[in-house]
């Protein structure tokens, strides 16, 4: 289990980013390489990025400005209410480079990264119920792969093939022998 973030220098090498609108506030910018498990089993890298914002001396007490690393971990936290109200907008769930904002039964998904020292703190994810646009977008919508495929079996058609002409046999009969066929 990955237990430290990175801390990222600017292009001058300062771990503290001072805010160009008030000195007094600044952030750090931590990244984190981890591995998550997708819902269909694949292993799936990804680096995740946060800030950390507060008083340039806060941050100074801490230890970041010389800092390179810190303890702790980079966790996702999804919801169906804005982080910001200022600026809703701000933290929508994009999926991919579509365009398309991720939705859950019509409500638009907010994605946001957070830094924690809580190594036990798991990531909160909103499942998406707009694939179908997002396949669209992706150009991999298939109408008839999204129908479920339905069969009308007859049950004594179901095994007409193992019947030979010159010989019935019972479903009884049938059945066994499939079984021994597969060990069941």
């Amino acid at each position: 289990m990955q237990n430290k973030v990175q801390i990222v220098p600017d292009d001058l090498g300062n771990t503290i980013r001072v805010s160009s609108n008030n000195p007094e506030f600044g952030h750090v910018r931590l990244v984190q390489k981890r591995v998550t498990f997708g819902n269909n089993g694949w292993v799936k890298p990804a680096n995740l990025s946060t800030l950390i914002h507060g008083k340039v001396e806060d941050l100074k007490e801490m230890g970041l400005a010389t800092a390179t690393t810190l303890s702790g971990k980079i966790v996702i936290k999804e919801q169906t209410t804005p982080f910001s109200q200022e600026n809703p907008d701000r933290d929508l769930k994009i999926a991919g480079d579509t365009g398309i904002i991720c939705c859950s039964y019509g409500e638009p998904i907010y994605r946001k990264t957070f830094f924690t020292a809580d190594l036990a703190a798991e990531d909160v994810l909103v499942s998406h119920t707009n694939g179908e646009d997002i396949k669209q977008a992706n150009g991999t919508y298939s109408p008839q792969a999204e129908a479920p495929k339905q069969f009308a079996v007859n049950p004594s058609d179901a095994f007409s093939d193992l019947i030979s002409d010159d010989e019935e046999e019972t479903e009884e009969e049938i059945i066994d022998e499939l079984e021994e066929s597969f060990d069941l």
